[in-house]
C-alpha cells in the first residue's frame, strides 16, 4: 500500500468519524454558533434559567417565512403577549417527545395572552416539518430556519438557544425572560411560565 493511499484512507476515516459524531450529537447540540455558553445566568436544578425582570435583554428580530410559506414578524404580530419560543427539528427524538406537551399548554393558555411560536431548524425541506406538526397537533406557527440563521440573531451572552430542543420565554415587553435546553414535560413547561404569567 502506498503512502498516498494510506493518507487518503486516514483522511476518509477521520472525516467519517467527524460526520458520525455530528449525527450522534444532533439532538444534544444543534451546531449553533455565535452565542457562547457564558450567559451570566445559571440554570436552576430543574434546568430552567430565569432572569430577573431588571436584568433582561431584548429578544432579537425573529421574522421570516413559516413552514407553511406565510410571512411572520413575531414582535409585531404578538406585541404585548408572552411568547414561548420552541426550537425544534422533525428529526429530533426529544422534540417529538415534548411536542404534545407544548401543543396542550399552548391551547390551555391561548386566552391568557400567551403565544407559542416554533423555529424549525436543520430540516432540509418543509415537508417533514409540516408532517411533524400535523402528527402532534401543533396549531401554532413555526418559522422555517433550515440553516440556523435566525438562531444566530441571539446575542452572545444572552439566553440564546444552543441546543435542540430549546425553549425560551419572551416577556410582555419583548425581553428574554427564561430558557431551558431540554425536552419539556407539561409540568416543567407550566413551572417555567408561572412566574412570567404572574408579572404585571
Amino acid at each position: 500500500m502506498s503512502v498516498r493511499t494510506s493518507r487518503s484512507r486516514a483522511v476518509l476515516l477521520s472525516a467519517g468519524g467527524v460526520a458520525l459524531a455530528l449525527v450522534l450529537s444532533a439532538c444534544a447540540g444543534g451546531g449553533i454558533e455565535g452565542g457562547g455558553g457564558g450567559t451570566g445566568f445559571i440554570a436552576g436544578s430543574d434546568g430552567i434559567a430565569t432572569v430577573k425582570k431588571a436584568d433582561r435583554g431584548d429578544a432579537p428580530d425573529l421574522s421570516g417565512k413559516t413552514i407553511d410559506g406565510d410571512q411572520l414578524d413575531v414582535s409585531s404580530a404578538y406585541k404585548g403577549k408572552i411568547i414561548v419560543l420552541n426550537v425544534w427539528g422533525s428529526w429530533c427524538a426529544p422534540c417529538r417527545a415534548e411536542a404534545p406537551n407544548l401543543a396542550k399548554v399552548a391551547t390551555d393558555l391561548a386566552d391568557q395572552d400567551v403565544q407559542f411560536v416554533g423555529i424549525n431548524t436543520r430540516d432540509t425541506s418543509t415537508r417533514p416539518a409540516i408532517a411533524f406538526e400535523k402528527q402532534y397537533k401543533v396549531d401554532y406557527p413555526s418559522l422555517y430556519d433550515p440553516t440556523g440563521k435566525l438562531l444566530l440573531r441571539f446575542e452572545k451572552g444572552s439566553l440564546n438557544p444552543q441546543l435542540i430542543p430549546s425553549t425560551l420565554v419572551i416577556d410582555r415587553d419583548g425581553k428574554l425572560a427564561a430558557r431551558t435546553q431540554q425536552a419539556l414535560s407539561e409540568a416543567k413547561l407550566r413551572k417555567m411560565l408561572k412566574p412570567i404569567l404572574a408579572e404585571k
